[in-house]
Order: structure tokens, then C-alpha cells, then sequence
């Protein structure tokens, strides 16, 4: 397990360059599988489940290619479909929730997809219903074999057939994995309450770069005309808006003066607005985005006088993997904020440890926390502690940077 010995109460400077999306890399690179033509991808992150996945596609026959830093060349042109039943390909999907994307690409183009129960983030139930439920609506036949823990996927015939479907709920995965069953399905599929994160976009955008034929891009209507084959393409990742949101609040907390390049402002939506409210000032130079040394940042309240209140939404409304930036940003505030996680109900369980490092913070239930400023009056205290999930972890270091000690 890894571990850091954190010196805090250091005022930073500089520049960050964030890495590439970690949540669009897990979609994209599953398009590879589409084609019998070359892919190449950029700003590829450098990550334990990012690298996990290119492990999975190569033991699946993908020719993978490093062409530099970030930069990889993918050929699908020999992939064994029967390494899905084996125990190694087991092993190693269990061990990352993004092996679930790998279904649908298989299943369009080879008429088959499996994949074992995937792990992940202990973040609250993440079911995967929709994935599944999407499928059997484009005509496959699915099981779930409890005694290998495998979903099962199959086209009858070996081919999807398009359709209108409605999705029970705008999952992110789970529309991009039927977006990327679709694009070779016969006929039109309309697929309705659909995600639309930049994350989405970006793979629309690509696959139509392959010759798919994809309409309602960025909206919650997508439309597919499906097509017999598709090409290779290149494609560059966004940055990661995680990573930016992130530097923001290490920004503030710290009292630094950091320069984050080349974020892609225009693909952040909400996130600069929502750090803006809790009084954080920042300037866009170019495609760079300033974060001046501030020694009070206040919360602003609303319109009538009462307290600020932010909580997630699915897209275009606030990510829930920046709600933990913004609780922990808070605490050194001045004013007072209600945190509301409407999206999973786990992710608020590491508010435990910010209290124990001095943080005034009520945590009302599993998904309601509400921070009272302390405006730098009294500065945190080390302490040691563990981080339940990969977004509480870097909320914690946020903190153990701010604080007083080790």
C-alpha cells in the first residue's frame, strides 16, 4: 500500500501541467477494438488503470506501440476472442472497473463480449445495469454466470440490431459502451437520457472520426446510423478536469500562486464557477489558467442570505469527483458551506479524518456535510490517516499540505 510523509504549511509556486482525462483514456482506448486499422492516441496518463487496461487489449492480441511520452499506436487486427473465457483474462479484468468497456466493442464487432464482475472504487453501490440492459435492447443475449462471476454477452447471428432505447439513468460508462456496441449495429439507434460529460463527447467524436455516423453530440439524445466498418484515426485526450479542480483547491488551501496549463477552459463547464463561489479568484491567460496567492478567500451565499449549498449532478451539472476538492477547500473559508453527494453514498466517509485534523465540519448524514470556515484563524494539524477512495485521498493530501506538521 502506498504511503506519504507530508511536511505541511508551505506556500507553493509554479506551474502544473495536468495529465491526460483518466475517464476518457478507460473509454477511447477501448475503440481500438472496433477497427482492423491502426489507432493512435495522445495525452495518454501514465496510470496504474490506465496501464491495466492497454495490458488487457495486448493480452487480447492488440499490436500495442509506444511512440513517446503519452503517445501509443494500437493495431486490432488479430484479436482472440476466445482468451475472454480464460482464467488469466479473469484475473485480469476483476481488477479494473473499465474492463466493463471492452464489451461493447467486442460484442459489435465479434458478436460476443465477456467480461468477469469488475472492481473498482469502495464509492457506494455502482451497478451496471444499464450497460446491459443497453445491450439486450440492441438484441444480444445476456447472463450473468454466478459460478465464474462472468456477464455474458451475445448477438444472435452476430450482429446488433439498432433501436430507441431509453436508459434508466445517464450513465457515463454505461452510454459509452452502447454507443460503442451501436456504431456497427444494423440500422438506427436512438438512445435517449444518455450521457453527455466531454468525456462522451470526445468519444463520439473520435468514433466519428472512424467513419461512424453519430448525431446530438454534447446533448442527451444521441443518434446512430449504424455503419458496416471502421477506420483508424488519431486522437488526443482533454486534460484531466479532476487534476484542474484539484490544483484550484491546493491553490487556495495553501495560499500558493500556481499556474495550471493548458486546461482546456472551455471543456470545464461548472467547475471554474463553482471554485468561484466559494471566493477563489483565477485568471485565464491564453489556455492557462492563474491561481494568485489569496490570504481570505469567502463563500458567497445566496441571493436571500442563506447559506451556499453545492451539490453533484450528472453533466452539465457539478462532477461528484471534485465535491470532496471543494468540501476540504472550504474549511479554511471564510463563511460556511452545505456539501450535498446526491450520487454515491460513501463518498463523504473520510470527513472523519479533517475533523480529526481540527476541521469544523458537521457531517449530517452519508451524503451531507456542512463546513464552517475557519479563515486561516487556525491551521490543521498532521495527523496520520488512510484514504477510503482515490478522490478522498487526494482531498486528504490537500489538507496534510495546508496543515501544521506532519
Amino acid at each position: 500500500m502506498g504511503s506519504f510523509e507530508v511536511i505541511g504549511g508551505k506556500k507553493l509556486k509554479g506551474n502544473l501541467t495536468p495529465q491526460g482525462a483518466k475517464n476518457e483514456a478507460l473509454q477511447v482506448l477501448n475503440t481500438v477494438l472496433l477497427t482492423d486499422e491502426e489507432v493512435i492516441i495522445s495525452n495518454i496518463p501514465d496510470i496504474v488503470d490506465v496501464n491495466k487496461l492497454i495490458n488487457l487489449l495486448q493480452a487480447l492480441g492488440v499490436k500495442v506501440q509506444k511512440l513517446d511520452k503519452g503517445k501509443f499506436s494500437f493495431l486490432a487486427d488479430e484479436i482472440d476472442v476466445d482468451y475472454m473465457l480464460t482464467e488469466d483474462f479473469r484475473k485480469k479484468g476483476a481488477s479494473l472497473r473499465g474492463s466493463i468497456m471492452i464489451v461493447g466493442p467486442l460484442l459489435a464487432r465479434f458478436g460476443k463480449g465477456y467480461i468477469p464482475k469488475p472492481g473498482g472504487d469502495k464509492i457506494g453501490r455502482r451497478r451496471l445495469d444499464t450497460h446491459f440492459l443497453g445491450f439486450q435492447n440492441l438484441g444480444a443475449d445476456f447472463k450473468y454466470d454466478a459460478d465464474s462471476n462472468f456477464f455474458k454477452a451475445e448477438a444472435p447471428g452476430g450482429k446488433l440490431k439498432g433501436c430507441y432505447m431509453l436508459l434508466d439513468e445517464a450513465s457515463v460508462t454505461g452510454t459509452a459502451n452502447i454507443v460503442m456496441a451501436a456504431v456497427l449495429a444494423e440500422g438506427k439507434t436512438t438512445i435517449y437520457n444518455a450521457a453527455c460529460e466531454p468525456y462522451l463527447q470526445q468519444l463520439c467524436k473520435m468514433l466519428n472520426s472512424m467513419g461512424a455516423k453519430i448525431s446530438g453530440i454534447g446533448s442527451n439524445m444521441l443518434i446512430i446510423e449504424g455503419v458496416d466498418k471502421l477506420g483508424g484515426c488519431e486522437h488526443r485526450i482533454l486534460p484531466d478536469m479532476i487534476e484542474i479542480g484539484s490544483f484550484i483547491g491546493l491553490a487556495a488551501m495553501t495560499q500558493s500562486d500556481i499556474t495550471i496549463k493548458n486546461v482546456c477552459y472551455n471543456e470545464l463547464g461548472i467547475i471554474p464557477t463553482i471554485f468561484k463561489r466559494l471566493g477563489i479568484k483565477m485568471e485565464l491567460i491564453g489556455d492557462d489558467l492563474h491561481i494568485p496567492e489569496q490570504d481570505v478567500y469567502e463563500i458567497e451565499s445566496f441571493i436571500d442570505g442563506s447559506i451556499m449549498t453545492i451539490s453533484d449532478a450528472p453533466w452539465p451539472g457539478f462532477t461528484p469527483d471534485l465535491l470532496s476538492i471543494i468540501l476540504v477547500t472550504a474549511i479554511q473559508a471564510r463563511g460556511s458551506v452545505l456539501v450535498h453527494q446526491k450520487m454515491f453514498e460513501s463518498r463523504l466517509f473520510f470527513v472523519d479524518k479533517l475533523i480529526d485534523m481540527g476541521a469544523q465540519i458537521i457531517l449530517c448524514d452519508p451524503h451531507r456535510a456542512t463546513v464552517i470556515g475557519m479563515e486561516r484563524k487556525t491551521a490543521l494539524r498532521g495527523i496520520t490517516m488512510t484514504s477510503p477512495d482515490i478522490r478522498a485521498g487526494v482531498s486528504l493530501l490537500i489538507a496534510a499540505l495546508s496543515a501544521s506538521g506532519k
